[in-house]
């Protein structure tokens, strides 16, 4: 089934999708600044929605920690034509939000509250919440699931698997070792004497790692959104939780794993793999049979970011998932 064809179950009418009169951001074409309470004071994260769907509304959780939501802009090509309501959402500690330089608010457990407070402030419910988690916001999906799935009308669960350490593991036995040799040494050595700040490093990880398994297209030609988005990350947010690289994980998250609790998320799911992939894309598969209502999206041709370079597969896949469940499937 094409996105086309799911198109139907999705959309009202396209007058409606556009109608944003009786919405309170109308003003701010569909930017809503919003205050996020915590335990070291009050601070606001930035919002923006785009068209209108009270039946399907898709809240995007970007990856990093501390990237962005600009690397979901490819959500503006196929969801509005789709008639599906999104949600565009820089975390706190990301460049359109506030950047506080306070180490403990680098912590699972309080991003799950601010995704709580975010979909309180949003107005959004079990009727028709969907949440999508890409990469680090994979982990804060599946631990928001956890906590508060009886919000949820539908989870999607991009890009990561539900253990660290398996990841760790599928970086180490896979994708090291087709890492020319030279330039591996090169990387191990810059992270002992860490020197993350060195041109030499994102250099080498671009050259032999980045193009091959986080966006294969080549440097130089990646997308303006991609772009952004790693030109602002957050490193004081990024290598305290992920360590400083996408070729595995060592900061707080390293001994996280949620595969045994997969079997405790009963709403909807669905995971998405890619034969490229920093992720394994059979681990993908098997979080989907270890879901009680899971599928899998396998994205074939895409890697880290299947979004942009197995981009039809991709939101095919995504517009028939949100159709589905707004129609009641299981």
């Amino acid at each position: 089934m094409t996105a086309n064809a799911a198109d139907a179950s999705v959309a009202g009418t396209p007058t409606s999708y556009l109608d944003s009169s009786s919405r309170a951001d109308k003003l701010s074409g569909g930017v809503r600044i919003i205050p996020i309470t915590t335990a070291h004071g009050t601070f606001k994260v930035w919002t923006k929605r785009v068209g209108n769907n009270p039946r399907v509304r898709l809240l995007l959780l970007h990856g990093g920690p501390g990237a962005t939501h600009e690397y979901f802009e490819a959500c503006d090509s196929y969801l509005p034509a789709a008639g599906v309501e999104y949600y565009y959402y820089d975390q706190l500690g990301s460049y359109y939000s506030d950047q506080p330089d306070i180490p403990q608010l680098w912590d699972i457990e309080r991003f799950v509250d601010e995704v709580e407070q975010v979909r309180v402030a949003l107005g959004l419910d079990a009727g028709n919440f969907f949440l999508l988690g890409h990469s680090w916001g994979g982990i804060l999906a599946i631990e928001y699931a956890l906590r508060h799935q009886r919000r949820l009308k539908g989870l999607i669960i991009s890009n990561m698997m539900a253990s660290i350490p398996a990841y760790n593991d599928y970086a180490e036995r896979v994708l090291m070792p087709t890492i020319d040799a030279v330039a591996l040494a090169q990387i191990k050595r810059l992270e002992a004497a860490q020197d993350y700040a060195n041109p030499r490093y994102m250099q080498l990880l671009m050259q032999h790692h980045y193009v091959y398994h986080v966006l294969r297209m080549p440097i130089g030609e990646w997308p303006d959104p991609v772009d952004r988005a790693f030109k602002h990350l957050n490193p004081k947010v990024y290598i305290p939780m992920q360590g400083p690289s996408e070729l595995g994980a060592s900061g707080k998250l390293m001994h996280w794993d949620r595969s045994a609790d997969l079997q405790h998320i009963t709403v909807p799911t669905m995971t998405i793999g890619a034969g490229h992939d920093t992720m394994d894309p059979r681990y993908m598969q098997s979080m989907a049979r270890s879901l009680p209502h899971g599928r899998y999206l396998d994205c074939p041709e895409g890697s880290h970011m299947a979004m942009y370079d197995d981009q039809q597969r991709y939101f095919d896949g995504l517009i028939r998932f949100l159709a589905n469940i707004a129609r009641g499937a299981r």
